[in-house]
């Protein structure tokens, strides 16, 4: 039986009304501008036109995936990041906007320079390719505990013309990485929730990597074990960028060593939250 874009639209959205989601249209018109190839606005240009048997089925079978909480990047297996899109799956946490602030910050304290820099936590690479996308004559070395997440991360560096010009380590934290190695700056989206918020994890967040997750009993374990190790391979006035969690801007505070680090700033994001933290190391 074939059916219209516009009635497989609207079942859709039913389903996923149904189930809870809170932008079924949205969702639902996504979910096929993806399969079909085409944008949202070609779904209203062509409402009566009719699906394919074979593309009505795998319709039904994304939106069933999303109906049951998985999140849509991860359908689609994309996500767009500052400026491009990166491939995304199970592997990997989803990019978040909130995260480019990291971004942002490291263009600004780069300044074009040909700095080497580190991404520790890669997962699928969107930040530190950013930054090399944004800075043609840096380098970088993409750090990960996960083989999988590193997979992830070497076809976005391909994909985006950087391969050259990264290194993917698997690593626990700085484990792996030659302790008379050095540079200009360390980037990271640390793991920060705590044990307690891991309990009610919204249920598509619960689709992603436990281990890019969670921070331990208070979500500052890996962020401690960072600030200690980090200054190791940093010059002075090198610098460290790292995301934090909501309402970890104070109690993060505790955590840096003024005889260590000069705290710079911490960062808001777009909904005024502190977000980025932004560290100087002293002489």
């Amino acid at each position: 039986m074939s059916v219209s874009i516009d009635y497989a639209l609207a079942s859709a959205a039913q389903t996923l009304r149904t189930a809870g989601i809170d932008q079924p249209q949205t969702d639902a018109s996504l979910l096929l501008a993806d399969l079909l190839r085409r944008d949202r606005a070609y779904l209203i240009a062509h409402a009566d036109s009719e699906l394919r048997a074979a593309e009505h089925e795998e319709f039904q079978s994304r939106v069933a995936r999303r109906a049951a909480g998985e999140p849509l990047q991860y359908i689609m297996g994309r996500q767009q990041f500052f400026k491009p899109d990166f491939e995304v799956t199970p592997d990997v946490l989803i990019p978040r906007p909130e995260t480019e602030l990291i971004v942002e910050a490291a263009l600004e304290l780069a300044d074009q320079r040909a700095i080497n820099f580190a991404d520790v936590g890669t997962g699928s690479g969107c930040i530190a390719i950013s930054l090399l996308n944004e800075l043609p004559n840096a380098r970088a070395v993409a750090i990960d505990i996960s083989a999988s997440a590193l997979q992830v991360a070497r076809r976005n560096a391909e994909r985006h013309h950087v391969l050259q010009r990264i290194r993917l380590v698997a690593s626990d934290g700085f484990a792996a990485i030659d302790s008379n190695e050095t540079f200009d700056l360390f980037v990271s989206n640390p793991p920060y929730v705590s044990d307690e918020e891991m309990k009610d994890l919204q249920r598509e967040v619960r689709y992603e990597p436990t281990n890019a997750l969670a921070g331990g009993r208070d979500g500052f374990a890996v962020i401690r074990r960072l600030l200690d190790d980090a200054p190791r391979f940093l010059p002075s006035s090198g610098h460290f960028i790292f995301e934090i969690g909501f309402g970890q801007g104070e109690a993060v505070k505790e955590l840096i060593d003024p005889a260590t680090w000069e705290l710079i700033e911490i960062r808001n994001d777009l909904a005024d939250i502190p977000r980025t933290v932004i560290l100087r190391k002293q002489n």
